[in-house]
């Protein structure tokens, strides 16, 4: 714990000096370029990963990177709010999903039930990737390393899919005023890989 209150200490004595300017400039207002959906996992730092400042991206983070179909709801939708305020307010021009190596979400879909049960929140949110886990079980992959990383980013690309069910991301999507990326982060060697829509392939960022 005390290792939080140290960084505090560092970050006001080094880091928020370096950027006192940019911190000054953004203090009040806020004008992100890119809504980045990422993995809860500890592993994954958005900023470090794109080598971007505070104010560049607005970031949401959960299990497995998912996104939630659409739909019009008095619950409380967490990412779904997000997402439309990223949109409608900040005016963001790119939507980057980024999902990574050796992801826990992915790979408990296919926790067996005793497990499952254990997690009942996590479970019903692993839903979203349903299809997924559908499209590999019927691809019968055995090996379990390529299971893993297909899987993965096979999740990638549903969920981008995901998107495009909300209304005005469609719309913005359709007029060429949003992109919309799907990354793939090998947390242990720095790699990141795009999914090119045309290929559908994901090719290495050089």
């Amino acid at each position: 714990m005390q290792s939080l209150f140290d960084g505090v200490k560092e970050f006001n004595a080094n880091d928020f000096h370096d950027h006192k300017d940019l911190f000054e400039k953004i203090g009040r207002n806020q004008d992100p370029h890119t809504l980045f959906i990422g993995c809860s996992d500890s592993r994954v730092v958005p900023n470090l990963i794109t080598k971007t400042l505070p104010g560049e991206l607005f970031v949401i983070r959960n299990i497995a990177n998912l996104v939630p179909m659409f739909r019009k709801s008095d619950e409380f939708l967490a990412t779904t709010s997000a997402i439309e305020y990223a949109i409608k307010i900040l005016n963001v021009s790119t939507i980057l999903i980024c999902g990574h190596s050796n992801c826990g979400g992915c790979s408990a879909l296919y926790m067996n039930e005793l497990a499952g049960n254990e997690i009942p929140h996590t479970r019903k949110w692993l839903e979203l990737a349903k299809k997924v886990k559908e499209k590999m079980i019927r691809l019968k992959i055995v090996d379990p390393t390529i299971r893993e990383w297909m899987t993965e980013q096979l999740n990638i690309v549903e969920q981008m899919n995901h998107l495009l069910s909300y209304p005005y991301i469609l719309d913005k999507y359709n007029a060429g005023e949003l992109n919309i990326l799907g990354w793939y982060y090998i947390i242990e060697t720095g790699e990141v890989f795009n999914y090119q829509k045309d290929q559908k392939i994901f090719v290495k960022i050089e």
